[in-house]
């Protein structure tokens, strides 16, 4: 088991393995002693200083005590060691014990890792980073040790470099011409640190960028009041430069503007004019707010994570408007075309479905059968794309529901959205790679006679990937150089992740990256050529703001083909799984020859998620069923995948393979006999 640790916040645990399944730290003197020995980073802590820092007065039995807590934190962090072997995590050494935590196990580690790493790199590939470096953080670091003359320190700067790094963050939006990005941020920032001059002038700077010269100036002379009236102290000379020169409209403050021409004058003047003339409080701010949001998603990296997070705050105001008919404009306005079918968010995707059954309900209580039709079927499109990967029939009947309504109401732009709705529950069970197939042309056909660009890519991902599924690399190559060229054209950066991977899976599939120009056969590609490809297109994924499709994707793709060709699973100890350990672990204990604890394994492995990877999980929990001798497995993977005999597995997801699914069928046959 991979423990992670989280100490951004209340200090936690969890298992890296289980898709985060919270690990049960009993008392405040266990995670004292967890958080003591996070703060001396893999260095020994004897018993005596943690004696000292645990008790003000330390009763006669301490040392015993810190034994037990240890004792305990063991059995929660390394469930599966056999008694009396030593441990591997919490180790016991010399004086005292060090917690042997992976250096990407600490989600503050992992913070100053990303925060370092943005310090080498451009702005656009700077501010990524610095985005997911402030998404680790919960609340204060060591949240329950404040008053803990051991956890001061580390406390104090932890959160000094967080400042830091959200002013930097604001610097690197402000250098990529995105200025009224920055400004919500900086002012939630100032309102709790207002001493922090940096902060004060970035802000200036993004008002004025944004066309509002006198809130600008206002918030410098603003900032000068706190500091003379507060602190006793005059601004110092950046920030009374810029005074100077936002009063002078000096062109070098707006790059962003002379880079951009006249496209950037005529959006700042169109914002400045916005914020002008529509009262802050109105409540088509909420639906202009979710408009722009669905074009932010597009953007990819930053840009997706934030509009994922403010549209959970935008709905969340339109209800507290009481407006049902609102919320569901609010809620409905947020069509992005969805493609992977495992949830980035869950609990952001939950939330949203839950606030659009509640809408339903009560539009439902205010109007007569067949009322608010084109809102009610976005609502439940958007309950179908948002719980997808799920095993509740809710999804699957709102997607139905949800496609009747657009077609009887004959609305192009409300028919793809349901559509998508439709491809996202097609994953009942497998071998359905033609359906999909079906709903990727219906899309592409629709979009493009009416103009609806971003489905129009997605239809040519969707049968991107369900010729892939079926073998028909030819076809797949022509949807994904059209997903390409439309992708180059609107500015949709994502489609050449997808991209990426579809020809590395093409690659490990059939020998080449393209179709071949006479139709040879090829020989299978080396492994280390394919291993190579699957590096490039998982590069691709760091930063995308897609951490569902990101995490334990690119070890699942080594795994998938070392298996399709025979080898052992890959076994480094850096290999994160994430969401995909249940059934990746069987076969990586097997590699280790520990055959006992893999047949254990097996026996804890869930039945896959109903997604893209459905076929590819089955046959890695067949291949390990065989290697173990377990009929009862092999039985239910056989029955299970029987469906997708003429298919490729795993390359439904146009990711990844294991090769035909007919030779997995035959290998399970063969074990039942």
């Amino acid at each position: 088991m991979r423990v992670g640790f989280g100490v951004l916040g209340p200090v936690v645990a969890w298992d890296a393995d289980a898709d985060g399944r919270a690990i049960a730290l009993k008392g405040p003197r266990h995670r004292a002693v967890l958080a003591r020995l996070i703060i001396a980073r893999r260095r020994v802590v004897p018993v005596s200083r943690l004696i000292e820092d645990l008790w003000t007065e330390p009763p006669p039995g301490a040392v015993g005590a810190v034994r037990t807590f240890v004792a305990a934190l063991r059995r929660a962090l390394e469930p599966q060691r056999p008694p009396r072997t030593p441990a591997r995590l919490l180790v016991t050494e010399g004086p005292g014990y060090a917690l042997r935590a992976d250096p990407d196990a600490v989600d503050a580690w992992r913070f100053e890792q990303d925060v370092a790493a943005a310090t080498t790199l451009p702005p656009d590939g700077a501010l990524p980073r610095l985005e997911k470096a402030l998404s680790r953080w919960r609340g204060p670091a060591y949240a329950e040790f404040a008053d803990e003359g051991w956890a001061r320190g580390e406390r104090s700067r932890l959160a000094e470099l967080r400042l830091h790094t959200v002013e930097r963050q604001a610097e690197a939006r402000l250098a990529l011409g995105r200025a009224a990005e920055a400004v919500p941020d900086l002012e939630a920032h100032l309102a709790e640190h207002p001493w922090r001059e940096g902060a004060w002038r970035a802000l200036a700077l993004a008002l004025y960028r944004t066309g509002r010269q006198g809130d600008a100036l206002a918030v410098l002379r603003r900032a000068r009041a706190l500091l003379v009236e507060q602190l006793g102290v005059d601004p110092g000379p950046e920030l009374r430069r810029l005074e100077t020169d936002i009063l002078g409209q000096a062109p070098h403050l707006d790059p962003a503007a002379a880079r951009g021409g006249a496209a950037a004058q005529v959006w700042a003047d169109a914002t400045a004019a916005y914020d002008r003339t529509v009262a802050s409080g109105a409540r088509t701010r909420l639906e202009s707010t979710a408009a722009l949001l669905r074009d932010l998603s597009m953007t990819g990296g930053g840009g997706l994570l934030t509009a994922r997070q403010q549209r959970v705050a935008a709905v969340a105001a339109a209800e507290e408007l009481g407006d049902p008919e609102l919320t569901a404009r609010v809620i409905g306005a947020y069509d992005v075309p969805a493609i992977w079918t495992r949830l980035d968010d869950p609990e952001q995707a939950a939330s949203i479905v839950a606030a659009a059954e509640r809408t339903l309900t009560a539009l439902a209580a205010g109007s007569g059968p067949g009322g608010h039709d084109a809102i009610r079927a976005r609502l439940l499109a958007t309950i179908a794309v948002e719980s997808r990967g799920g095993r509740s029939e809710r999804g699957r009947q709102a997607a139905r529901q949800a496609e009747e309504i657009a077609r009887r109401l004959d609305d192009p732009g409300l028919l793809a959205f349901a559509l998508n709705g439709v491809f996202m529950q097609s994953f009942e069970r497998a071998g359905l790679a033609p359906r999909r197939d079906a709903t990727g042309a219906e899309l592409i056909a629709l979009a493009a006679r009416h103009g609806l660009v971003a489905f129009e890519v997605l239809g040519h991902l969707i049968r991107l990937q369900a010729r892939s599924a079926l073998g028909d690399f030819a076809a797949a190559d022509r949807h994904a150089a059209a997903a390409e060229r439309l992708g180059e054209r609107h500015e949709r950066p994502l489609v050449g992740v997808f991209t990426a991977w579809y020809r590395a899976l093409r690659l490990a599939a059939t020998g080449r990256a393209d179709e071949a120009a006479d139709g040879a056969v090829v020989q299978a590609a080396d492994e280390a050529v394919v291993e190579a490809a699957y590096r490039d297109a998982a590069a691709r994924l760091d930063g995308s703001g897609m951490p569902g499709l990101e995490r334990g994707l690119p070890p699942l793709a080594l795994l998938c083909l070392r298996v399709e060709r025979g080898r052992p699973a890959p076994t480094g100890a850096d290999l994160d799984w994430g969401p995909y350990g249940p059934w990746a672990r069987p076969l990586v204990l097997l590699a280790q020859d520990r055959r006992a604890e893999a047949a254990a394994a097996l026996r804890k492995v869930p039945e896959p998620p109903r997604d893209l990877l459905l076929e590819a999980l089955w046959c890695l929990t067949g291949r390990a069923a065989i290697a173990i001798g377990d009929r009862e497995t092999i039985a239910r993977a056989h029955t299970a995948l029987a469906p997708a005999a003429a298919e490729l597995a795993g390359a439904g997801s146009g990711l990844l393979t294991l090769g035909p699914v007919s030779r997995h069928l035959a290998d399970l046959a063969e074990a039942l006999r």
